[in-house]
């Protein structure tokens, strides 16, 4: 996952906005918690290669998560932020159960490293 220059953008939204994203660019019904468009993706991927793409959250729908998982908002805003930026990296848990499991590996790996690095500050 080497992109010490990479950039992407994070808008954090309500269950409104992520569901029109959803319907829009997906073709799926409802909100969600976390759509990533990756940008170097497609036939202009490599114009700007250290431009990851955008991390879109709804922040309705990770209160919601959060509150039945009993944690945080922000541990979950992490979680979901993570996922995120795995699926810019092409990351995908929907096609197999072993791509699945890979990205959940590398999710709890990431999510550990932020926790250490909280810890820290």
């Amino acid at each position: 996952m080497e992109c010490p220059d990479g950039e992407l953008s994070v808008l954090i939204v309500d269950d409104l906005e992520i569901a029109r994203l959803n319907k829009t660019y997906l073709g799926r019904s409802g909100p969600t918690n976390v759509i990533a468009f990756p940008m170097r993706d497609g036939p202009f991927g490599q114009i700007s290669p250290n431009l990851l793409g955008d991390v879109v959250i709804s922040l309705d729908t990770a209160a919601r998560e959060a509150q039945d998982a009993s944690i945080s908002v922000e541990s979950r805003f992490d979680q979901l932020l993570i996922h995120g930026i795995l699926h810019l990296f092409g990351f995908d848990h929907e096609k197999t159960s072993e791509q699945a499991k890979a990205m959940e590996i590398q999710e709890e790996q990431l999510l550990k490293l932020l926790q250490d690095f909280e810890l820290r500050d």
